[in-house]
């Protein structure tokens, strides 16, 4: 493993591709845009997957799974679903592949055309709402709480490792509801969850917003977002969920016959996390020395690390080190014992430091006769000697005190990169020198998004949910605004 990485401050892309590869995340594969996710990196998004999955469970949603090819009819029925995705869809046209006459190439069979083309599924809206209309006859089927773990495809030109990839992992929740009232408050819930989840779990700050129309999800009537910031001073957009009113039902011909006998077309939502949120651990947290993760998203949350001179000093620390592990899985925590006699106790700490290990304990015979352990916490690199007396719930303590201070760090960066501009020139030169996101009015036109946008290549993120209300003029245009809405360049 070749460790250490390129400087953050000195090419931000090239800290962040080198880190995804070198900590054993992911890598490029022989499909263009497509990647590998590594076991590590494969681990993290397990554990991402757990905790979302039983926040959805504890809110009565259930899985299932549905096709990955979606007939491409079906993608027409919704005018503006298809024209958002019309560029990124993967057409499959023929549905069997022969040799050539002489035997030299595999060639497509031309008499394997398909009666009708289907797309790889981008988003599967449309599949799943042709399957509505089959299982939701009265309002006693409603509501229709599903989500799906599913990959998807969209062409991307300019891809990156988990940002922006052809192939993608994710989970898509897609509910079904009586009333326009219910479908509202399940969009809301579950960019509340969203928002809790990177909050608590990835130690990650989050803007609750809505997006504006022309950032609006194709065949939405509000999109609801998470936008996080970066440290290089660049917004994510972290987590949506979408109030998709009657739209798809209208589309589908989804109706319920309401308890008066009145049929109406049904209310939906869809919503939805990818592997963009590895993206977002790794960026807002990570440093030169390799990947900082919070506790509770580690796979490994503390290692510990040998350090002998002989096979009986080695046979003395493992008695003891093997009784840590095993106090500290019985806490739950999950603990890496790495007594390999292959690499020296240095390459080791440089490892589990690019890793991201949180915690890392380090026991030699010295610390035996002292009744001691060396404890260094990757956050912040402090190291400590501790007695082995009461490790076991210090270790944990120190597990809680590190997912804070993640968070706190993270939290004290957005609120110093978000800057409050009053006019152009302002916007302007926050842009350029700080960065972050910017607070600002604007006029509520498309004209005017778009025209900043082609400017400053900044885009609005979101109109904040707590914004409040007051009274100003629009940045660009001087036009009436009543509330401040988030700039910013964005992955």
């Amino acid at each position: 493993m070749s460790q250490g990485v390129s400087k953050r401050s000195e090419d931000y892309s090239l800290w962040y591709n080198e880190l995804v590869k070198k900590a054993d995340l992911a890598e490029n594969s022989a499909v263009r845009g497509c990647m590998v996710i590594k076991p590590y990196g494969y681990a993290i998004w397990e554990k991402m997957q757990q905790v979302l999955d039983k926040k959805f469970k504890d809110t009565d949603h259930v899985n299932a799974y549905f096709p990955l090819f979606i007939p491409k009819s079906f993608l027409s029925k919704e005018a503006s679903h298809i024209e958002g995705f019309a560029k990124e869809c993967a057409v499959v046209t023929h549905y069997r592949l022969k040799n050539n006459e002489d035997n030299t190439a595999v060639i497509v069979d031309p008499d394997a055309k398909l009666d009708e083309e289907l797309i790889v599924r981008p988003t599967s809206e449309t599949v799943i709402w042709s399957t509505y209309k089959n299982w939701i006859q009265s309002y006693r089927d409603l509501p229709l709480l599903v989500n799906q773990w599913a990959n998807v495809v969209r062409w991307e030109m300019r891809t990156r490792l988990f940002l922006r990839t052809t192939e993608f992992l994710w989970q898509e929740g897609h509910t079904a509801h009586a009333t326009r009232e219910e479908a509202v408050v399940e969009t809301k819930q579950m960019l509340d969850i969203y928002a809790d989840f990177a909050e608590d779990f990835m130690a990650l700050p989050v803007v609750k917003g809505v997006k504006t129309e022309n950032e609006r999800f194709a065949g939405a009537v509000d999109t609801y977002c998470i936008e996080a910031l970066m440290q290089d001073g660049k917004a994510l957009q972290a987590g949506t969920s979408h109030f998709l009113g009657q739209n798809f039902a209208k589309a589908f011909d989804v109706k319920f016959a309401g308890q008066d006998g009145k049929l109406d077309f049904v209310w939906g939502t869809s919503w939805g996390v990818s592997t963009r949120l590895m993206g977002a651990l790794i960026m807002a947290h990570s440093d030169d020395e390799g990947l900082v993760l919070p506790p509770k998203l580690a796979p490994i949350q503390v290692v510990i690390v040998p350090i002998y001179k002989n096979q009986e000093q080695l046979d003395a620390i493992n008695e003891k080190a093997n009784a840590i592990k095993k106090a500290l899985q019985d806490k739950g925590v999950s603990v890496k014992y790495d007594n390999r006699d292959t690499q020296k106790p240095g390459w080791k700490f440089a490892e589990y430091e690019l890793k991201g290990v949180p915690v890392r304990l380090a026991m030699g015979q010295r610390d035996l006769d002292n009744g001691t352990v060396e404890v260094a916490r990757r956050d912040t690199k402090e190291k400590q000697t501790q007695s082995l007396d009461g490790i076991v719930d210090y270790v944990v303590t120190l597990l809680d005190d590190i997912q804070t201070n993640i968070y706190q760090k993270a939290l004290a960066y957005k609120n110093s990169h978000t800057t409050s501009v009053d006019n152009f020139d302002q916007f302007k030169a926050v842009l350029e020198n700080e960065g972050g996101f910017i607070a600002a009015h604007w006029d509520g036109t498309n004209e005017t998004e778009d025209k900043i946008k082609e400017l400053t290549k900044a885009t609005i993120r979101c109109i904040p949910l707590d914004a409040k209300e007051e009274a100003g003029v629009c940045v660009f245009t001087g036009k009436p605004s009543t509330k401040r809405v988030l700039f910013a360049k964005a992955y």
